[in-house]
């Protein structure tokens, strides 16, 4: 199995005055179409470590390499490309635009380098949304859908480029325990479906002890890597 995400070294400070080191030479890597989970108490640099492998921070020192590509070799632009093409983002907040219906907001990422989506690509849209139980509520705007409903809707819109790998920040914090599960089991199913790599972090133990790996993330550091 190929490596997907490979991490060298990574330290990470914050500030120059007065500085605050959140990660201490971690070194990690994922497999292509795995699911694991990050866990750590806050302030334990979980979050911080999530948005280096995502390019949506970087490291102070170190490597990230995705599919084999070094990241500190890539401007700006290429760097946005990477994320829109190959990484789906989920946060705790789903962050739908509140007057798009739910199609709409699926469509938002394609929309970034084609603001004409064609039909095959409107077409996608609306098999992740059957894909995620929502085709009833398609032209639903996000102020009139559950919670559950709006995060499934941002799971669909994370999928809709066809990322290869999936990067989700609390994605059940905010949702009761049976709507927990269902995200759970959904995102499990489109781990089996596509081959997506899914890396979740999560406080919930529950959660974390469903997932194929565990990495616990203590004072900056890998303190333990559990694969299951």
């Amino acid at each position: 199995m190929s490596d997907i995400i490979t991490l060298k070294g990574i330290n990470k400070i914050y500030g120059t005055t007065v500085k605050t080191q959140v990660l201490y030479d971690v070194d990690l890597s994922f497999g292509e179409g795995t699911f694991s989970s990050i866990i750590g108490a806050s302030g334990s640099g979980k979050s911080t470590l999530l948005n280096i492998i995502g390019t949506l921070d970087q490291p102070t020192s170190g490597e990230v390499s995705i599919s084999g590509r070094n990241t500190r070799e890539m401007d700006k632009n290429a760097l946005a490309e990477l994320r829109n093409r190959t990484i789906g983002f989920i946060f705790q907040f789903h962050y739908l635009l509140p007057e798009f219906t739910a199609r709409e907001n699926v469509l938002l990422p394609y929309r970034i380098h084609d603001v004409h989506p064609p039909k095959e690509a409107r077409d996608w849209a609306d098999e992740l949304l059957n894909l995620v139980g929502l085709s009833k509520v398609a032209n639903n705007r996000a102020t009139n859908m559950s919670g559950g409903q709006q995060q499934r809707t941002a799971i669909a819109r994370a999928l809709v480029n066809r990322p290869r790998l999936i990067l989700a920040d609390e994605p059940t914090g905010n949702l009761d325990s049976d709507s927990t599960e269902n995200i759970y089991d959904l995102l499990r199913n489109i781990n089996a479906r596509f081959g997506t790599t899914f890396i979740i972090v999560t406080h919930d133990q529950r959660i974390a002890e469903k997932t194929d790996r565990i990495v616990e993330v203590k004072d900056g550091k890998i303190h333990l890597d559990i694969i299951r």
